[in-house]
């Protein structure tokens, strides 16, 4: 909860303030006075009786009522101070920037905690503690620098870390790149991340509101309020990029199947992240550039044209604009593309790149964007390339470009190298509301990540088929641990996913019974050993009833055996869907490449259930091994749509069977509209484990 009086406050006290504008207190007042905060400016500090021209209050006990108070004493005053100033002082924001609380110690936790109880039984707003503060419309509440000067169609930036922010912001602003606000949510102890993001989906107004979210998270808290609020915001117009600290998953333990074993929390951030919709990030300087991207006008296909005098970049911008899947298309052969290169110097390229050499000048600019503009179907989008060697002056070509970036339709994108050699020609190109790109292999980097974002899936649940009061009998009645098949059976048959057909036998005679319902070939494999190839416990291509039993009896005496499945041989592309429960986040759900593949290759792609059928698509398209399965060198591949189909029906399972912890389906064999699961392993879990 975001209250009026934290974002408009008309009034603040800073508690700790002081003459020395190099402690935080101090340096919090100066940036307020700096920045004009237009309300009543109190200051509270018992040993002196002015602060930086301000008569201070001995006590909170002595002011009058205010609406936003800030912290800057140590962490033992905070709870006290803090019941004081709601109770008594009426205040509904709440901003400690002090530290020494959770991060700190069990004590300072404690702290924390009276703390949220006040904040919340008075119905205020708490940043922090531990933070930075936050810098609004209204105010600059912050004890650091640099402090932007706002600008309504900026981005709104919401940080977990304050020295993180600083940093960000100081990637950003040489690039260009405006703020409209500033949070620092610090231990995020009552307002998070996710709630200052459901704060601006609530007020968001598409005539006034910034489209630019930029978020560094350190931790997710509420994931589900993350994916409605960031979902809702994108369907609004506006546009998303997040940093997810900890991507590495030290801390993950072991799991038995294919699924646990690659299955993480990151994971689980990818999928809700594609999700929602939010462009993933992994440093500050990928995330500002994506935030300058955010600020051109959005390119509405993935054909780029590189505009250059200079050919290492072009050479640099192509080769990362080609790996992240957008396209340098070749310029067709056209009266216009003629017209253009003759009003170009004599050795220009006219293809793609277009290359008008070191000498071009400000009117050839213009031409060849005009020509992209207006004449070159095969383009998108434009990203020109223009430095300086220091031999002679090139303002009148920013002063084109400049004028160029607000006229043209289709977006530019400028990198302008040169921010020694032109420093004061760049800066003026800046101060025109534009951003630059300073290293064109970010750029294209950035650009490929907001192309290849999907816009946010759809909640809605698949039930076409899925039988959802069967699935909650079979889980209720099954036992912890992982299921046999008869269990497994059930599941997929009430879900509607395809199945080759099974028995499960514990005798000769009952093996060859099955043998004759079944047909030939069998596949036949043991039941008990976690990994059963391992143990050669599978047998391809049984043809007749002695092999049968000569198989039946080598497997039934393989250590750890409880039964022989018996099963009709399928074939075609070795495929994996798997599953796994993450807290918080619910079931991540894999898919990939089947068989040994999965294990050697790692190549998985994740989504977030529920799943819709554009979402399960996605995740398909989205595999390295992607050509395999739609058929590769003469070999038919697998119906792709009938493949993300039993993704979702195994996400709407999954929805109502949380007790469901792990599961493997490897492999699932596909040939042509022919999918069916050969083997899996579900793990129930109904009691949280001890360990």
């Amino acid at each position: 909860m975001l209250t009026r009086e934290l974002i408009w406050p008309k009034s603040i006290v800073v508690v700790g303030a002081s003459n020395d504008v190099s402690k935080p207190g101090g340096k919090l007042l100066k940036n307020l006075m700096d920045n004009h905060f237009e309300g009543d400016l109190y200051v509270v500090n018992p040993k002196t009786e002015v602060v930086q021209g301000i008569k201070t209050y001995p006590s909170i006990d002595e002011l009058p009522e205010v609406e936003t108070a800030v912290l800057a004493v140590p962490a033992r005053l905070c709870p006290e101070m803090t019941l004081q100033l709601c109770r008594d002082k009426k205040a509904k924001g709440i901003i400690i920037i002090s530290a020494g609380f959770s991060e700190e110690s069990e004590e300072g936790r404690q702290l924390e905690q009276q703390i949220v109880e006040t904040v919340n039984r008075y119905e205020a707003s708490l940043i922090g503690p531990n933070c930075i503060g936050i810098i609004t419309p209204a105010h600059a509440s912050v004890f650091t620098t640099p402090v932007p000067k706002l600008d309504q169609m900026g981005c709104d930036f919401i940080s977990s870390s304050g020295a993180t922010a600083v940093f960000i912001m100081e990637s950003g602003i040489p690039k260009g790149l405006h703020f409209a606000s500033v949070f620092s949510v610090g231990n995020s102890a009552q307002v998070g991340v996710e709630d200052v993001l459901e704060f601006m989906d609530e007020v968001f107004d598409p005539k006034t509101s910034t489209r630019v979210k930029l978020l560094y998270i350190e931790s997710i808290q509420n994931p589900d309020k993350l994916l409605k609020h960031a979902s809702s915001l994108i369907r609004k117009g506006c546009k998303i990029a997040a940093i997810k600290a900890g991507s590495s998953d030290a801390g993950s333990r072991a799991a038995s199947s294919h699924t646990g074993a690659m299955s993480s929390s990151d994971l689980a951030v990818e999928a809700l992240f594609r999700k929602a919709g939010i462009v993933r990030c992994y440093g500050r300087e990928e995330l500002t550039t994506v935030g300058c991207v955010f600020m051109c006008k959005e390119m509405k296909g993935k054909r780029m044209a590189i505009i250059t005098h200079a050919g290492g970049p072009a050479v640099m911008l192509t080769d990362a604009l080609e790996a992240g899947g957008l396209k340098i298309l070749q310029i067709k052969d056209s009266p216009q593309k003629e017209a253009l290169k003759e009003k170009l110097f004599a050795g220009s390229s006219v293809e793609n790149p277009i290359d008008f050499l070191a000498t071009g000048n400000a009117e050839q600019l213009g031409a060849i964007i005009d020509a992209c503009d207006n004449d070159f179907e095969e383009v998108d989008g434009m990203a020109v390339i223009y430095g300086s060697p220091g031999l002679f002056p090139v303002g009148d070509v920013y002063e084109v470009l400049n004028g160029k970036m607000h006229t043209c339709k289709k977006p530019i994108y400028p990198i302008l190298p040169s921010v020694i050699n032109v420093r004061d020609d760049v800066a003026y190109f800046l101060s025109e509301g534009n951003v630059n790109f300073p290293d064109e292999v970010l750029l294209g980097r950035a650009l490929s990540k907001v192309a290849s974002t999907p816009k946010p899936h759809t909640d809605e649940v698949f039930l076409d088929g899925v039988d959802i009061p069967e699935i909650r009998r079979i889980v209720d009645q099954a036992s912890d641990g992982y299921q046999p098949p008869e269990i497994i059976h059930r599941l997929f048959d009430a879900a509607g996913i395809p199945r080759v057909q099974e028995l499960v036998v514990k005798t000769p005679d009952g093996a060859l019974q099955a043998a004759g319902q079944l047909g030939w070939p069998l596949v036949m494999k043991v039941i008990g050993p976690v990994h059963k190839s391992d143990v050669r416990g599978v047998v391809l291509n049984v043809h007749d009833k002695e092999t049968v039993l000569h198989e039946f009896n080598r497997l039934i005496n393989i250590p750890e055996t409880e039964a022989v499945l018996m099963a009709e041989m399928a074939s075609g592309i070795e495929l994996f869907l798997g599953a796994k429960y993450e807290d918080r986040f619910g079931h991540v759900v894999l898919c990939g490449m089947g068989g040994t593949m999965v294990e050697v290759l790692k190549d998985v792609t994740s989504g977030l259930a529920p799943l819709g059928i554009c979402e399960a698509s996605s995740m398909i398209k989205n595999l390295k091994s992607y050509q395999i399965i739609k058929g590769y060198r003469g070999q038919e591949g697998a119906n792709q749509r009938k493949f993300a189909e039993i993704i979702v029906r195994l996400s709407s399972m999954l929805r109502f069977a949380v007790e469901i912890k792990e599961m493997d389906i490897n492999p699932l064999l596909g040939k042509g509209d022919r999918i069916l699961a050969v083997d899996a392993r579900i793990r129930i879990e109904k009691r949280p484990r001890l360990d």
